[in-house]
């Protein structure tokens, strides 16, 4: 069965691993990974899931403690896209021979020229650089929009439209006015798309690529087949590099938490619970380790990998997935865009759901009791508190069915980097900017 999966997947992984759309975005997320895992640790102590955890710190530093230590994971969070953009840029341009630095300046110019620079708090609305399209809902446009842009530069300038400067003049001067034509003619395309979308209901080009993806969830309701449906989904835009959570979960949480409080309303009257799907049925018996029930992923590389590259992530990965936290591994792997691990990445957390599901339905284990806990409370403990021993120890049958799930399609992925002679690590294919000096300015 190993053989025959990998006699189809590992051709079209290789084929795919050559592709410069996709080696320009995983080494433009290697740009932001460091960045990331930094935060996942900060946004970890800030949200430990242990009892009066925050009351206890506030003792000694005071009650905004928490505003502190997630500053550190707002700039790296928040401004995530804007790092994706700037390193997919500098890559995608190194690929078409262009100058990398004004290439991927002109790729971060022209994603801004469409975004809209209104925040609205309330009734009021003012100007300003909206914190949510600079992070995760913000770089499928920006991957569009850096492609685009970088083409366009390419084409212009190796057709030969630059001003070229006398002998003499120094580099840095002849490489601002080679970049001015080719700079000018991309904005200004972008500047007629921006004006296009303007036209339309949507009114900008962020907002019409996020409510066509919202569309298709509109009918979602609280059986076991809108779970999947929208569990689906969730998966397929993180798998874009959108964050799904935020997408989905702004559409399901209305129809969850009213679930949950009946649950919760149940318990105190002393009366069976109603409803197996709720909002903690979604969080809790789905997903373990963040998207793609990544947790058990981790542990299959850590047991079976061999490639430097997956040993390493894996190692510094595991904490913060344990948390719930799992970026690091989504966008370092990266799992973004990367088809061989796609289908483990959507199977996972839909085996997940069924088996929950009639595992509760069934009475084996109980309904979750509707009672709230911190997101980054880890599996077994979660299963624990809002089920007792019995949704603990289902928890802790899915994280390994849940490994064996993904262990053929990570042993896969490690064999294409073996095989690759670990050159999604290697200083050939890596993101360098060691060469840089002022000339390249």
């Amino acid at each position: 069965m190993l053989s025959k999966m990998e006699s189809f997947f590992m051709p079209l992984a290789e084929k795919i691993g050559k592709n410069k759309y996709l080696i320009a975005i995983r080494d433009g997320f290697l740009l932001s990974t460091p960045l990331l895992i930094i935060g996942s640790f900060f946004l970890l102590i800030a949200n430990f899931p242990i009892p009066n955890w925050t009351e206890f710190w506030a003792r000694f530093f005071g009650e905004n403690w928490t505003s502190y230590m997630s500053k550190p994971t707002s700039a790296t969070f928040d401004i995530m896209a804007i790092l994706a953009v700037i390193g997919i840029g500098y890559s995608f341009a190194d690929q078409l021979k262009v100058d990398r630095l004004a290439a991927a300046a002109v790729g971060l110019v022209s994603w801004f020229i469409l975004m809209p620079y209104q925040i609205t708090q309330g009734d009021v609305v003012v100007t300003g650089i909206p914190l949510g399209w600079v992070g995760s809902r913000g770089i499928f446009v920006g991957i569009i929009c850096t492609f685009l842009a970088i083409h366009i530069y390419a084409w212009v300038t190796k057709k030969g439209w630059v001003i070229k400067m006398p002998a003499g003049v120094p580099p840095t001067v002849t490489k601002s006015f080679a970049a001015l034509i080719p700079s000018g003619i991309v904005l200004l395309v972008f500047f007629l798309i921006n004006v296009l979308f303007a036209l339309t209901p949507y009114g900008n080009a962020f907002d019409f690529v996020f409510r066509f993806l919202q569309r298709p969830l509109l009918s979602l309701g609280n059986t076991l087949g809108a779970v999947l449906i929208a569990m689906t989904f969730q998966h397929l835009f993180w798998f874009f590099g959108i964050n799904g959570g935020s997408i989905v979960g702004s559409i399901m949480q209305p129809i969850l938490t009213p679930l949950s409080i009946e649950n919760l309303n149940a318990l105190q009257a002393g009366l069976p619970l109603p409803n197996v799907v709720n909002q903690q049925f979604y969080d809790l018996f789905t997903t373990f380790g963040g998207c793609g029930s990544t947790l058990s992923m981790l542990i299959a590389m850590i047991l079976v990998c061999k490639s430097k590259r997956i040993k390493d992530l894996s190692k510094i990965s595991f904490v913060p997935a344990f948390f719930g936290i799992n970026e690091p591994i989504v966008f370092g792997l990266p799992i973004v865009l990367n088809p061989t691990i796609l289908v483990p990445f959507i199977l996972t957390p839909l085996v997940n759901i069924v088996i929950s599901y009639f595992s509760m339905k069934s009475g084996l284990v109980p309904f979750c009791s509707g009672v709230q806990m911190p997101w980054t409370t880890p599996v077994v403990i979660s299963g624990f508190l809002t089920t007792g021993w019995r949704g603990a120890l289902l928890q802790l049958i899915l994280l390994v069915i849940g490994v064996f799930i993904y262990l053929p399609f990570v042993k896969m992925i490690d064999k294409q980097y073996l095989k690759e002679g670990e050159s999604l690590g290697s200083d050939e294919d890596d993101i360098s900017l060691d060469d840089l000096s002022f000339d390249d300015l």
